[in-house]
Order: C-alpha cells, then structure tokens, then sequence
C-alpha cells in the first residue's frame, strides 16, 4: 500500500535530523514507514526523534518499520489469503453486496456477503455471483445466520454455501450449535500429508457471549456429528475428525455493534474470550491456536488500534460500511446514517427473532422504528391472539405503525410465506400468537426493506441497524477526503482505518520510550490511499 498525501518527500529528507520540537516530533512519528530513532539532546534531559539511518549522537532506542499489514496476527492472514488483517462484515439483506465482497477480494482484504433475512433464491443468485467471479481468490464469503424461526432455510443455505465452495462461512447470531453450522465446519476434513488436519471451509463464528464463544471453541458435539452422518450429510471420517478440532479456528469478538449485539465493552468482552480460548485449547490440546477477531465499536483508527493492542488477530468493520459506495442501502438512508452521532442509537426488537425478545441496535436519528417495533413487542406480549387487543391499541398500531388493517397486513403475510416457507402459514392457522407474530414481524421486516430501497413515504419507519461507531466515524471523517460520498468506498474506508491505526500505533510506542509528544501525534486525517 504506498500512501498519498501523508508522507511528503521534504518531510522524509528532512527527518533525518533530530527533531525536538512538538512539531517535529509528530511529523517524524508520522513517518511509520521509515524506522525511527529516539535520540537525546545536547543537555541529556531533551529527547526527540529522527528517522532513516542513524544519527550521529546518543541514539537511546530505535524502532523498525511498522506497516498496517502487521498490525494484527500473522496467521490470520496467512490462513485467508490476504495482505491486511481487515474484515468487511456481512450486514444482513444483501447490505454488503456482492460488489462490496469482490472489492475487498480485489484489496487483499476479506468480506462477506449478507446473506441473512435473504429467500434461498436471493442467496443463491448472490454465490453464484460470487463463485464465477471470485473462483481462484480464497479470500471472500458469505454468512450463514443462525434462522431459529427457519432451521430448514438456515441448512439449505449452509448446504448451499458447502455445493459452490464458498471459501469462507462467517456463522453469526448463533446461540447455539445447530446441524447447519457443524456441517460448515466438518464437511471437506482431511488429514494432510504431514497428518495436520486440513479444512476446506473456513469458518469464522461471531460471538458476543462466553458460553456461546465455548461451544464454537470445543469439538462439535458427538450427537450433531451422528446424526449428519446418518443423513448422509458427513463421512464417518470427516465426523471422526470433526470431534478432534474446533468447530471454528476464528472467533471474532463482538463488542457494542449494530444489528444483533449484547452491548458488552470490546476491552472486557476479548480478554475474557481470548482466556478461555486458551484454556480450551489445553483441554483439547489443538495443535493449532484459535484466532480471536475484534468487532463492534470500531469506526475510527483509534477504535481499530485499540483493538489490535487487546491482542486481536484480525478487526472486523460493519456498521460504517453502509455508507460506503458498494454498500446496498438507499442514498436517503446512508445520509441519515451520515448524520448520526455516537448516542443516536438504540435497541429495538429483531424480526428474526420476534418471539424470542432478542433485541437489536439501530439508528434513532431521524426514524421511528424503534418506539413503534416497541409498541407491536408490547402488544404482542399483553395478547394471546390479534382478536384480544383492545380497540384503543388496535387503532393506533393500524394507523400509525402498520398504516393497514390487521386483516390487509395478514393477506400480505400470507402471500410472502407462501413463497418463502408454507409451512409458517400452516402453524399460524392453528396457533393465534405466532398468526399475531407474523403480522407483527410484517412491519419489521418490510422496515429495513423500505431502508434499503427507499421507499420515501415510510422514512420515519427505517429500520438501520446502526452501533455508536457510525457515529465516531463521522466526526473523524468530517471535513475530511471521506466525507465526500463518492469517495467513502468500502476499500478506502479500510485503508485509511488501518493506516490511521498504524500512525497510532506508531505514537503509543513512542510514548512509552518517554518522548513528549504533542496531541496531534495520536490523530490521522483521512487522504486517498491506493
């Protein structure tokens, strides 16, 4: 990656005199490329800064060139393909598009497309895409959810991603291991001929929850394996395998993001995981560590750095890339997402999991999806059936949350599960709830629909999901190459996280060598990097 307008070529021929003064001192620890020097001054209390070859006088330490490629864990990258330790995450309903994956491919990096709240069709038109496309790279891949409310389209996917080889697989929102997840990780083992064992499929399982981190730790369950390889869906070798490794060889960490999240703090939540991976690792004695990824929370260099600093093999950026220019969401509803600050956020109900409580975080500037999904929660947890909610709920819900009658949002329920699963439409007719559940998810699910193709009359109904990052992200990139549309690509977004990360990184080192440096040293301005 070779970096335009940060560092000029006055500023490298001048660097390699000591600098001393606040401004020097930054424009050389700016220089992260070069190897810097700490070097005392004439009266032995001073210290400053030189960088390229060592200068004559005291030189009290010197350190090498730091790149943002080896900010985070070697293996990481060796195991993907790819040059950064840097990961496009999958935002749901084909948010991080098949454009958005192939560029990351293209960059080095690693993304995934969002398969999640897709119809099997859409998913599979999208790998299709991708295969044909991206067939000699192993560096892209595509989400599998976990769909309690549809095991059968979660298996059918998985099945799906395993047909065309999908390289990577990242599982999210998994509470628990199901048969589709463990066929990701099993399917295609091997032992290669130094006897290691040897994935086809990689799996990266995001996690936000010590007991769920442990189970994707651990060998998949005997019971799972026996019962895929009695439906044909595994060797009994590939099972045989399966039960001496980890389910997953990434785990990344999911801190305060977007979407599906338990708000945990990044700095409490890694270490606590990055222990028991250890700990797991002894018990199962692997012969290869698990890699920790960090995601959540990380909109700006100094989140990225930070998290490398935890000790994360590898970062992964979400909620930001849904302004990027790839990213498949309405132009109404990225400048919204433009605007937000780090507290215009907050928890709503998840159509997926309706039933269940679970909760997501998403945008509150400007859109008032979360007080009217809370309302259809409320209602929904008062009534037993869409027939016992009074009139004065009735009324306002119809009016001025689902702007139809129960009954009209009920035909168009039934229209859409008949295409996409029958079967919901058979449980409804027996069991009132779910029939009262299906309305109600109508509205959350059509919300993000409405987001993402701008759907101008129902504005106030987006649904965006959104973590606070989205917030820090723009006031750092305010004013800024960055802040221009047209440049906020979800490459240059990564490139310059990372090269600010670097920069920080760069500082943080210097200063526990003692050297004052200015303010100024621990910021980066976003510029076009290629």
């Amino acid at each position: 990656m070779s970096v335009l307008a940060t560092q000029d070529v006055s500023a490298a021929s001048a660097a390699s005199t000591p600098a001393f003064s606040p401004e020097g001192i930054a424009a050389r620890a700016r220089l992260i490329r070069e190897p810097v020097h700490v070097v005392g001054g004439p009266d032995g209390r001073e210290l400053g800064l030189a960088t390229g070859p060592a200068p004559g006088g005291p030189v009290l330490g010197t350190l090498p060139p730091l790149y943002p490629e080896w900010l985070g864990g070697r293996t990481f990258c060796e195991a993907h393909g790819v040059r950064f330790p840097y990961v496009a995450g999958e935002m749901a309903n084909g948010i991080a598009t098949t454009r958005m994956v192939s560029a990351m491919a293209r960059a080095e990096m690693l993304g995934f497309f969002g398969a999640g709240g897709l119809a099997y069709a859409d998913v599979e038109r999208a790998v299709h895409v991708l295969a044909d496309e991206l067939r000699s790279r192993p560096n892209w891949g595509v989400n599998l959810i976990h769909s309690p409310a549809e095991p059968e389209l979660e298996f059918r996917v998985a099945k799906l991603l395993l047909h065309r080889e999908v390289p990577r697989i990242s599982a999210s929102a998994f509470m628990e291991l199901t048969p589709a997840v463990v066929l990701c990780s099993a399917r295609g083992l091997r032992r290669g001929a130094d006897g290691r064992i040897v994935r086809r499929t990689r799996l990266l399982a995001k996690v936000s929850r010590p007991e769920v981190a442990e189970r994707f730790l651990s060998p998949a369950p005997a019971a799972l394996l026996d019962r895929l390889v009695a439906q044909g869906e595994l060797t009994p070798q590939e099972a045989a395998l399966a039960a001496l490794v980890p389910v997953a060889e990434d785990i990344t960490v999911e801190a305060d993001s977007g979407g599906h999240t338990d708000n945990r703090p990044l700095s409490v939540l890694l270490p606590r995981i990055a222990s028991l991976r250890d700990t797991l690792g002894r018990r199962f004695g692997y012969q290869r560590a698990v890699r920790i990824g960090a995601g959540g929370g990380l909109g700006t260099p100094d989140a990225v750095a930070a998290a490398f600093a935890l000790g994360a093999s590898y970062v992964v950026v979400g909620s930001v890339n849904q302004t990027a220019t790839e990213a498949g969401l309405s132009d109404e509803a990225k400048a919204m997402l433009c605007e937000a600050d780090i507290a215009d956020v907050t928890m709503a109900p998840a159509a997926d999991m309706f039933e269940l409580g679970v909760r997501l975080q998403v945008l509150s500037r400007g859109t008032l999806f979360a007080q009217r999904a809370g309302r259809l929660h409320a209602a929904y947890r008062a009534h037993g059936s869409l027939e016992e909610i009074p009139p004065e709920v009735r009324g306002p819900i119809e009016r001025e949350v689902l702007r139809a009658s129960f009954d009209e949002v009920w035909r168009r329920t039934v229209a859409f599960w008949e295409r996409r699963d029958p079967a919901e439409i058979t449980r409804a007719a027996s069991d009132p709830k779910h029939r009262m559940a299906l309305v109600f998810r109508w509205y959350l699910g059509s919300s993000s629909r409405w987001a993402i193709t701008g759907e101008s009359a129902r504005r106030a109904d987006y649904q965006i999901w959104c973590g606070p990052a989205m917030g820090a992200f723009n006031r750092w990139a305010a004013g800024t190459f960055l802040a221009e549309p047209a440049n906020r690509s979800v490459v240059q977004i990564a490139l310059n996280l990372l090269e600010g990360a670097a920069v920080l990184t760069r500082a943080h080192q210097l200063r526990t060598y003692g050297v004052p440096l200015p303010s100024d040293a621990f910021a980066y301005t976003p510029c076009a990097l290629a």
